[in-house]
């Protein structure tokens, strides 16, 4: 008989539109090959409800249960909400009504990893990539073996959380889709999502991606996935990805060998995905186009270049001027995240950004105000230094730094009276993509509200 394992993707966010749960996806293809013997399983809290789960544990007492915490909160200053009380109460239901074992991961437990295993104690968690460690803790587990050893593992030892330190990774994955979760995405949020790299080399001050998935950037088989492309096209008619890594544009040895594979392939398949405005150029973004590139979300974060410093970029707002220019002739739409009134803002950073919007044509910015705090990151030593947080905070409770020498109510009206389009995390822009999803619109829809 086999033996079954459930997944659990648990997030329920669906602002500013619901996520594919990839991350699951990677672990659910990878498994399925390497444990032919098992019964995988995945619900998902966005499509299902608790009450769902509850009952196929009842019905079919799977044996292991894996969920993945994509979210800790959703990461708005202005309107936060918290989601480990929600987690914590989906475990203890679990552990009322099943024996079976409990692992816990994803991106938002990462960045928490002791933290977020004292809280919700599961059996088992896994900080990171999670494919080759949670295989491997299932041998261990089925054979009676030793399980201390496994990179990423979190587990007790004599009462207390241990974590081991991960120094290997994958690059050579492979990535099957639900069919259900797939109609589902592609109905409500208009796009699935791909990873092409994993890891991020640089060192923005509030950023969690090296955390999650450390700064060695790793390649993957560009082969897999154009092929995953062509199946996703030819099999669901999908037309539309967003390619999740924390910075496309990095590798471009690599980025320019993917693109050239899909511009082959004939698939004729439009992407968006993460840029930076730095180790771009006109030559490389005409071949992404041709590559089916429509969108380009720009972490440019400041307008400002001493605000850049200090957010720890590696661009100046001219290279970022330059590149929406490019973007602007070869046809492809982009927009600007900033963090505004984040470290170092000044009223003098804040308005050199506000003028310089102006120098960007046909384009949104999506301002938020305040850095996230994360453990681990250059902005937490330095919210310590300032005293703006204790040392000992875990802030698994959001922390925002807001700077002192900005004035935050003023900040909306000085954006508008650029005339430029900005989109705050309190606009109400559902009834907007509500029509456009209506229309059957698929991708990034905000270049359809400029």
């Amino acid at each position: 008989m086999q033996k079954k394992f459930l997944f659990i993707s648990a997030n329920q966010l669906k602002v500013p539109y619901p996520v594919y749960p990839l991350g699951l996806s990677y672990l659910y293809s990878y498994l399925t090959k390497k444990l032919p013997s098992f019964n995988f399983k995945l619900i998902d809290l966005n499509i299902s409800n608790i009450e769902a789960v509850l009952a196929y544990i009842s019905e079919n007492n799977p044996e292991y249960i894996g969920i993945s915490l994509r979210n800790i909160d959703n990461q708005d200053y202005q309107n936060s909400k918290y989601f480990i009380v929600a987690y914590k109460s989906l475990i203890d239901k679990i552990k009322e009504i099943s024996k079976a074992k409990i692992i816990i991961g994803g991106a938002g437990f990462s960045i928490f990893p002791i933290t977020i295993f004292k809280a919700l104690e599961p059996d088992f968690a896994i900080k990171g990539e999670g494919e080759e460690s949670l295989h491997q803790l299932i041998i261990c587990l089925e054979n009676k073996l030793d399980y201390s050893h496994i990179e990423g593992l979190i587990f007790l030892k004599n009462g207390e959380p241990i974590i081991n330190e991960r120094k290997n990774y994958l690059n050579n994955l492979d990535l099957s889709f639900d069919d259900c979760l797939v109609d589902y995405y592609w109905e409500n949020s208009g796009m699935l999502n791909i990873q092409t790299k994993r890891g991020c080399p640089y060192h923005c001050i509030y950023c969690s991606y090296p955390i999650i998935e450390g700064r060695k950037v790793r390649t993957l088989n560009a082969d897999k996935i154009v092929e995953t492309l062509i199946r996703l096209k030819t099999e669901k008619k999908i037309n539309y990805v967003f390619f999740t890594d924390s910075v496309f544009n990095i590798s471009n040895e690599y980025n320019y060998e993917l693109a050239t594979k899909m511009i082959q392939s004939n698939l004729n398949i439009k992407w968006g995905a993460y840029f930076s405005p730095h180790n771009l150029t006109e030559e490389l973004l005409v071949l992404f186009k041709k590559a089916g590139l429509k969108h380009i979300e720009f972490g440019t974060e400041a307008l400002s270049d001493v605000q850049l410093k200090n957010y720890g970029k590696s661009f100046t707002v001219d290279e970022v001027v330059r590149i929406s220019e490019i973007c602007n002739r070869i046809g492809i739409y982009f927009a600007h995240f900033l963090i505004l009134a984040g470290y170092g803002e000044t009223e003098e950073t804040l308005n050199e950004t506000f003028v310089n919007s102006k120098r960007i044509n046909s384009t949104v910015f999506f301002p938020y105000i305040g850095m996230r705090v994360y453990p681990g990151t250059k902005l937490f030593e330095l919210a310590v230094n300032l005293d703006k947080i204790k040392s000992i905070d875990t802030l698994i409770e959001p922390y925002y730094f807001i700077s002192d020498a900005v004035n935050t109510n003023t900040i909306k009206e000085r954006a508008i009276q650029t005339a430029q389009k900005w989109i705050f995390p309190d606009d109400d822009s559902s009834q907007i993509l509500e029509v456009m999803l209506r229309k059957k619109k698929k991708g990034l829809l905000w270049h359809l509200i400029r």
